[in-house]
């Protein structure tokens, strides 16, 4: 069977990304969890709750300094990785639109600290979060997955996110603590960047050049529907935390958050597959292959959501010593629900549709989605019924319309008929 699955380079390539992604994604959603039940137990479900809080803040601008380029530049990387200067070009492009991104956001969050009260109260909190902003702009994962060179940095932001998990242990004690927090995560992920710098440097001798204005304009463009979509994307997942911590309390986002995290870590198993798959179907277009790989990943899913539902609160008695509200429990069986359709779906977007050329297809089931994830929140805010409950069965009715649009468009399109590619 393995002799079979690698049987070519390409295939040997795609096995040895996504071999390196699973590694590093394990390490990036399993330290978190190993350390969720000393922190909850540290610091109290409130500040615990008001840290979260602060990060489904400072995601926002994650995602605005990312700006698409992690599917954007890794698509153009792949299909250019053969000439040296179209990737010189798309590398430094890409950093400078980031760093100019950057800049931007933290102009944008010292603003907000000042001005609105529901910041400036802990503004400490949301400055130390921003590190993690620092980290991930400078963090060149599209540049790695474009050239299908995983391996490179896979070890040292293992290493730099264990270093950093042992810190959470042996810094923070009690609740007094709890800036702590945001500024050790953002370390972690500020290492791994500038090693992963370094490794482009020295092991690919990348140059960095300054491009002509017109340049950056242009791959900026080229970037705004993939960015249009991750920006669509937050108003379903980060929205939903930073709703509840203006309309309910912090305890209340420390119930939910601690539900999210864990059906987080259990979708996250899948992530590596689809940022394995999305260069290799960009490049090769072996959708016989694809088709095996989606189907042996459905059958996975499944097992594994029947088995975390029946055992939901086993799993909240393992991870925590101390006893947990219902709510939690009760929230995390309900995002099990939507992990049904969320894999397929999230495996038929990018890694097919964007992957063989329906990119704007992609992007408008997501902005589709969030659009009424949106409406759904005003008519839950109109209603006064926000709450944990409410936001978690919305959040899976906007997982159900996302994966019908991308079925639909997988339908019209004949992307899993083989003779028709």
């Amino acid at each position: 069977m393995y002799k079979k699955l690698t049987n070519t380079p390409e295939k040997k390539r795609l096995l040895g990304n996504f071999t390196s992604l699973a590694g590093l994604q394990i390490f990036t959603y399993a330290l978190p969890l190993i350390t969720l039940p000393y922190l909850v137990r540290s610091l109290g479900i409130e500040k615990y709750g008001l840290v979260q809080f602060a990060q489904s803040f400072i995601i926002f601008f994650n995602i605005l300094v990312d700006y698409g380029f992690n599917l954007s530049a890794t698509r153009e990387i792949a299909v250019n990785r053969d000439n040296k200067n179209k990737v010189t070009e798309i590398f430094s492009s890409v950093l400078i639109i980031k760093i100019t991104l950057l800049c931007l956001s933290f102009i944008v969050l010292v603003c907000t600290v000042l001005f609105f009260e529901k910041f400036s109260v802990n503004k400490g909190v949301f400055f130390a979060a921003f590190t993690l902003v620092v980290g991930q702009a400078l963090f060149p994962i599209w540049y790695f997955q474009g050239m299908e060179s995983m391996k490179y940095i896979t070890f040292v932001n293992i290493i730099s996110r264990i270093v950093f998990t042992i810190a959470i242990f042996i810094f923070i004690r009690n609740e007094e603590n709890y800036m702590l927090v945001p500024v050790l995560n953002g370390l972690g992920v500020c290492v791994g960047s500038f090693y992963a710098l370094y490794i482009i440097k020295k092991e690919f001798k990348q140059q960095f050049t300054i491009p002509p204005l017109k340049t950056l304009i242009h791959y900026f463009k080229d970037s705004t529907q993939f960015f249009l979509s991750r920006a669509s994307v937050s108003m379903y997942t980060t929205a939903n935390t930073f709703v509840l911590g203006f309309f309910t309390s912090n305890t209340m986002v420390g119930y939910y958050s601690i539900a999210d995290k864990l059906y987080r870590a259990i979708q996250s198993l899948f992530s590596p597959l689809n940022q394995a798959l999305y260069p290799f179907v960009a490049k090769e277009r072996n959708i016989k292959l694809y088709k095996k790989i989606l189907s042996f990943a459905i059958i996975i899913n499944i097992i594994g959501i029947t088995f975390a539902f029946f055992a939901g609160e086993w799993i909240f008695s393992v991870f925590f010593t101390q006893k947990i509200g219902p709510e939690s429990i009760k929230i995390f069986k309900i995002f099990l629900c939507a992990n049904l359709l969320a894999v397929p779906s999230v495996l038929i977007g990018y890694p097919l549709l964007g992957a063989m050329g329906y990119t704007s297809f992609t992007n408008i089931s997501v902005i589709i989605s969030s659009i009424y994830h949106l409406l759904g929140l005003v008519v839950l805010m109109l209603l006064k019924s926000i709450s944990i409950y409410s936001i978690a069965i919305l959040f899976v009715s906007t997982v159900v319309v996302e994966f019908g649009i991308r079925a639909w468009g997988v339908k019209k399109y004949k992307l899993l008929r083989e003779d028709d590619i």
